[in-house]
């Protein structure tokens, strides 16, 4: 499709957009909801890291006072804090995956 034609066909679909002819949400996607992880369950997703706090914190991104509390459970983790221990704890070699650390 040559940028002439792509330019067309968006002022197209927005002409039907807008005359109420195209359905934009042509895939419906749905969102899991932000986890609440507690104390014990952040240690256990660190400790199957094979991390210490510290380790874990630069991996957060926080500081080891915050991975403290977290565990303490005088704080929880949040947005996206929470968002990547979901995804840690569904893919362990994430951090290595995405070269976060090497081993």
């Amino acid at each position: 499709m040559s940028v002439y034609e792509g330019i067309m066909q968006g002022l197209t679909e927005a002409i039907e957009y807008e005359k109420g002819k195209l359905n934009v949400r042509k895939n419906k996607l749905t969102i899991e909801p932000v986890r609440v992880y507690h104390g014990a369950e952040i240690k256990n997703i660190r400790n199957s890291l094979g991390m210490t706090q510290t380790l874990f914190a630069d991996f957060m991104g926080v500081s080891p006072k915050t991975v403290e509390a977290w565990e303490g459970e005088k704080n929880v983790p949040n947005g996206p804090a929470s968002r990547i221990l979901s995804m840690v704890e569904k893919d362990k070699n994430l951090p290595e995956k995405f070269g976060i650390i090497c081993r």
